[in-house]
C-alpha cells in the first residue's frame, strides 16, 4: 500500500465545527472531512477493496465513498492531520490478515473438574427437595 498514492486519492471538505472556540467559531471552518472514493480506487485490488467495503460496512455511503470528520482540534490543519491519520489507521487494519485458529484438545483435568462442579451442583439441589419415604 502506497500512501502518497493513497493521499493524492483523498478529497476534503470544511466546514463549521461545533464546540469551544467562542465567536471565532462562527467565522471559521475547522472541522475537516474526508472523502474517498473505495469503489474507484486504483490503489487496491479487487480483493483488496472487497476486504475493505466488508470492515467498512457500515461506514461507507450507499455509492461506496468512506467519510471520516475531524473537529477535535480549532486548528484546520492540525484536523486535516488527524482524520488523514485515522484513516491510514484504518486501512491498515482493514487489510490486516486475520491469525488461523489452531485447535486445540480440551485438557482431561478440565473435563473431569467440570463434571465434578456438575455433580456438587446437582447434589446441592437434590438436598433442598424434601426426603422421599419410601
Amino acid at each position: 500500500m502506497d500512501a502518497t498514492l493513497l493521499k493524492s486519492e483523498l478529497t476534503y471538505k470544511y466546514v463549521r465545527s461545533s464546540g469551544s472556540g467562542g465567536q471565532h467559531v462562527n467565522k471559521v471552518s475547522s472541522k475537516a472531512e474526508l472523502y474517498f472514493d473505495l469503489q474507484n480506487s486504483s490503489v487496491f485490488n479487487d480483493d483488496e477493496k472487497q476486504k475493505l467495503t466488508e470492515f467498512f460496512n457500515n461506514r461507507l455511503t450507499k455509492d461506496g465513498i468512506l467519510i471520516l470528520a475531524s473537529d477535535e482540534s480549532r486548528s484546520q490543519f492540525r484536523n486535516k492531520a488527524l482524520v488523514t491519520q485515522r484513516f491510514l489507521e484504518l486501512i491498515q487494519e482493514g487489510l490486516k490478515e486475520d491469525k488461523k485458529r489452531i485447535a486445540t484438545r480440551i485438557p482431561r483435568a478440565v473435563k473431569r473438574k467440570r463434571l465434578k462442579t456438575k455433580r456438587m451442583n446437582a447434589d446441592k439441589k437434590a438436598n433442598r427437595k424434601p426426603p422421599t419415604l419410601d
